[in-house]
């Protein structure tokens, strides 16, 4: 493989190309500023089924943004991520001393249509992955859940585990389904052992279910802790605050719906011409639950309260 490129592969399969993007799902930017790109390996037929995928496919490539060069391209053994498998969101933690690689590590959320959903764990140093929380009912969707977005009755995709977020600190990671309105919890040093006995078993038995927060996909967290998900039900996002398990509405507006991708931007002096770096949440609208979608689609941003700023876990 030229590690200095990787194309865009255009036409529909799910062949073992480790060099060409099949089906994009995610991006995310780490704390070091370098792009992954999340591919799920799985092309979508003409007519809308989806194919499973084979090993080299399902695949997370590092980018560096500078140079516009693939540093790493990381793939998933078929006992891993199996064909049937949908990786959807990813987050990483970059701190040194959380491997004996020293290169960190990338959590994935698995959201299967077929119920076998669970944690990916990847060593970003060693390239070795394993799953966890297999067994785990709340990672899996409740396929007669249904939800009111602007008036649509919708029933959810049948997806399992997809919004993910690690906590400030690096030591919870967050998940929830869409077809669900609860935010679970459980200690990352129980995902990232994979070795010891019963590793499988004490990882399920951490996982905390915390309270409602709406209907949402994606989340993100600030530095101050909080958590961010959207509301599909009440057209807002809302923010969970971890201390004391409530939640609140952060922001309301008529344009918001279905939001997926969420971003914290920490933006210097210079760019906000205000002399004090400022955060800001950045997500985006895309009408998912409607079946022919009105334009105009759309990517927003908020402040952020309490001077939370992006989280930057390793970046140094």
């Amino acid at each position: 493989m030229n590690p200095s490129s990787i194309l865009l592969l255009k036409f529909q399969t799910s062949v073992n190309y480790a060099d060409y993007f099949i089906s994009v799902q995610s991006i995310y930017i780490d704390a070091k500023d370098r792009l992954w790109v999340l591919d799920t390996g799985r092309a979508q037929t003409a007519d809308g089924d989806l194919l499973p995928s084979s090993h080299g496919g399902p695949k997370i490539v590092g980018i560096n943004i500078t140079t516009n060069e693939v540093f790493q391209t990381i793939l998933f053994p078929q006992d891993v991520v199996y064909p049937e498998s949908y990786l959807n969101d990813v987050r990483f933690d970059l701190r040194s001393s959380i491997t004996e690689s020293g290169q960190g590590v990338a959590y994935l959320t698995d959201s299967s249509f077929t119920y076998n959903n669970g944690i990916v764990v990847v060593d970003l140093g060693t390239e070795e992955s394993w799953r966890h929380l297999n067994t785990l009912s709340w990672v899996k969707p409740d396929p007669n859940f249904e939800v009111t977005i602007w008036g649509d009755t919708v029933q959810t995709q049948s997806t399992g585990a997809d919004g993910i977020t690690v906590s400030a600190d690096g030591e919870t990671l967050y998940f929830g389904v869409v077809s669900g309105r609860y935010i679970y919890s459980v200690p990352t040093v129980r995902l990232r052992d994979h070795t010891s006995i019963n590793a499988a078993i004490k990882a399920t038995a951490a996982v905390n279910c915390l309270v409602q927060k709406g209907v949402s996909d994606g989340y993100e967290v600030d530095s101050n802790g909080y958590i961010y998900v959207g509301s599909f039900e009440s057209n807002a996002i809302n923010v969970f605050f971890p201390d004391n398990l409530t939640v609140s509405t952060f922001v309301r507006d008529p344009r918001i719906g279905w939001t997926d991708t969420l971003s914290v931007v920490s933006l210097s002096s210079n760019e906000t011409g205000s002399g004090t770096t400022k955060g800001y949440l950045y997500f985006t609208e895309n009408q998912l639950w409607r079946s022919t979608r009105q334009k105009p689609y759309g990517l927003f941003r908020v402040p952020l309260p309490d001077g939370g700023q992006r989280v930057s876990l390793g970046a140094s």
